[in-house]
């Protein structure tokens, strides 16, 4: 439901927040997250146009978020880069005051990683789809949406790569094919080819395409190569066009599965399928791979961030023998 400010113009200040997102190709994603943030900044000020508040109302309603909410810092910054964007972008605002809102400091945290036998146990409690989707992202360091959104044409089965595009930062990238998994592979683009031969001739079988890429190749919607790897089951209204296509597998599917299948396996860490790229990168360092490949295989766009993996390189709490050892 669209706020409704006392002014009348909130239904169509929203329409603008669209408007310029998609101008920029922001992805759908954050289309709903940075409409939903100014949504809910317009409603904790009593429906006031956001033209006639400032920088107190944005304190108030992101230490609000922190001190009665309790969202984390990133949540937190994320509302606050929606409400800079709004007061930037939208309504044209450029005043000091924007760059005086502080961001909040995210806890540095060392990431969740299975041991190879828990990943092991992990993936053997899984089959089919999921458990491909699950043995895909171990094995390459995905991201979650990065293996969800893989097109047919990005699977390289010959050079054993996998090119990820638009990663995060909106970067390509090629990262590692696992031998273990072109059989298994194969045999599922086997059955999504016939799934979607099968949509083509009931007058369907479009996908999404990134850009102005449909207009700029009519057909290649239809096309074999541009099809996602993992499907949906079902077809399903396009939210900004309303066509329907096949969109790929939910990720909350598969966020479901792997948690079910920890949970199976008796691992009691909290496993969620971005652990699986945790767990990637640092089984990498310890087979003695470089920083660096770790770095290009992961997408990072600082040797700093992949750094953090180091940790488990240091045995026993930072390589020292602890007194009680001695």
């Amino acid at each position: 439901m669209e706020v409704k400010a006392a002014s009348q113009d909130s239904p169509r200040l929203l329409d603008r927040v669209r408007a310029e997102i998609r101008l920029r190709h922001y992805s759908l994603r954050t289309e709903q997250s940075y409409v939903d943030w100014a949504r809910r900044f317009i409603l904790f000020h009593h429906k006031r146009h956001p033209a006639e508040m400032g920088a107190a109302e944005i304190r108030d309603f992101l230490a609000h978020l922190a001190v009665e909410r309790h969202v984390s810092a990133s949540t937190q910054n994320q509302a606050k880069s929606a409400l800079l964007f709004l007061y930037r972008e939208v309504l044209k605002v450029e005043l000091p005051w924007l760059d005086e809102v502080v961001a909040a400091k995210s806890a540095k945290r060392l990431p969740v990683v299975l041991t190879q036998v828990e990943a092991r146990a992990l993936l053997n409690a899984m089959s089919g789809t999921m458990g491909l989707i699950a043995g895909l992202l171990y094995g390459t360091g995905m991201r979650l949406l990065e293996g969800l959104r893989l097109r047919v044409k990005d699977v390289e089965f010959s050079r054993r790569e996998i090119i990820v595009r638009e990663g995060k930062g909106n970067k390509d990238r090629v990262t590692v094919l696992p031998e273990n998994l072109i059989l298994p592979l194969k045999a599922h683009l086997d059955k999504v080819r016939a799934l979607h031969e099968r949509d083509l001739a009931a007058g369907f079988g479009e996908v999404f395409l990134p850009d102005a890429l449909a207009v700029k190749y009519p057909n290649a919607a239809r096309a074999w190569g541009w099809q996602f790897v993992f499907p949906s089951p079902v077809r399903s209204a396009d939210p900004r066009s309303g066509i329907e296509r096949r969109h790929h597998v939910y990720e909350t599917s598969v966020q479901r599965a792997v948690r079910e299948a920890a949970r199976a396996a008796g691992i009691h860490k909290p496993v969620t399928p971005h652990v699986l790229r945790h767990s990637f990168a640092t089984h990498l360092l310890q087979a003695g791979y470089d920083i660096r490949t770790v770095q290009e295989l992961l997408g990072h766009k600082d040797v700093a961030t992949t750094m953090i993996y180091t940790h488990v390189l240091n045995k026993g709490g930072r390589g020292v023998t602890s007194p009680l050892d001695m």
